[in-house]
C-alpha cells in the first residue's frame, strides 16, 4: 500500500510541475485576496470591525475556498481523462490514490497556509508571537488538508468539471453563514445553530478564536480532525472510475 501512495504521489508531484499555471494561481491568488483585505480594512471605519478577530479566520477561509476548488476541479478532470480508471486497472486500491493526491497537495496547501499567514501579519501588523503564529499554521494547514479531502469526496458526485460548479456553493455558503465568522452561532435559531457542526470553518474558526483570546488550543480542535477524519472516509469509500 506505500508502495503504491508513493507511486500515486509522484505521480501528482510530477503532474503538478509541468502545470505551472495551476501551481502559480494557487499561490498568487491568496496574496492577491490578502491584499484587496487589507485595502478593504484600511478604508473602513477600524472601530467597526476588531482586525485581530475578524481576519484570521477570514484569511483561513480563503485557504479553504481556493483548496477545496481546485482539487475538486482537478480530480474531476482526472476522471475526465481516465486517469483514475488506469490506476484501478493497474490495481491500485482507494486507500493507496486517495492517500497519494492528499499527500501531494498537503505540500502546496502548506506553501498556501504560509503564504496567507505571513501576508497577514505584515500587511495588518498583527505582531504574533512564534507560539501563536506555529498554532495559526497549523490551524490553516489542517483546514487546507480537510478541504482537498472534502474536494475529493465532492469530485466523486461529479462526472465533468461543468457538474462541479453546483457543490461550490452548497460547501461555501454554510462555511460564510454558520462557522460564526460573520456573526456568533449562538445568535442563530435553535434548529439553525446545529449546521454549523456540518462545515470544518466552524472548527476552525472556534480553534483560532481560543488561540487568539488565550494563546491555546480549544477542545474544537478535536473537532476539526474529527470532521477530517469522516471526510476522508466518506472519501475513500465514495472513490469511483
Amino acid at each position: 500500500m506505500l508502495n503504491q501512495t508513493s507511486a500515486v504521489t509522484v505521480r501528482v508531484l510530477k503532474q503538478l510541475s509541468h502545470d505551472r499555471r495551476f501551481v502559480g494561481l494557487s499561490l498568487i491568488v491568496p496574496v492577491f485576496v490578502i491584499y484587496l483585505l487589507w485595502i478593504f480594512f484600511d478604508a473602513v471605519e477600524r472601530p467597526f470591525f476588531n482586525v485581530e478577530t475578524f481576519v484570521p479566520p477570514v484569511a483561513a477561509f480563503i485557504v479553504h475556498f481556493l483548496t477545496y476548488v481546485l482539487c475538486a476541479i482537478v480530480l474531476v478532470r482526472e476522471r475526465s481523462t481516465h486517469t483514475l480508471v488506469r490506476m484501478f486497472v493497474s490495481g491500485y486500491d482507494r486507500v493507496s490514490i486517495i492517500g497519494g493526491y492528499l499527500v501531494a497537495y498537503s505540500l502546496l496547501a502548506t506553501l498556501q497556509s504560509l503564504i496567507v499567514l505571513v501576508m497577514l501579519n505584515s500587511l495588518f501588523e498583527l505582531n504574533y508571537d512564534m507560539g501563536t503564529f506555529v498554532s495559526m499554521f497549523v490551524v490553516i494547514w489542517l483546514l487546507a488538508i480537510i478541504s482537498i479531502a472534502l474536494g475529493i469526496f465532492v469530485s466523486n458526485f461529479a462526472r465533468n468539471e461543468g457538474q462541479v460548479f453546483p457543490f461550490i456553493p452548497l460547501v461555501i455558503m454554510p462555511s460564510i453563514f454558520f462557522s460564526g465568522m460573520i456573526m456568533s452561532v449562538d445568535l442563530l435559531p435553535n434548529w439553525a445553530a446545529p449546521l454549523s457542526y456540518l462545515t470544518p470553518m466552524f472548527y476552525a474558526n472556534e480553534v483560532i478564536q481560543s488561540i487568539i483570546s488565550t494563546g491555546g488550543n480549544s477542545m474544537f480542535m478535536v473537532g476539526l480532525i474529527a470532521y477530517g477524519g469522516v471526510i476522508l472516509v466518506l472519501a475513500i469509500f465514495t472513490l469511483r472510475e
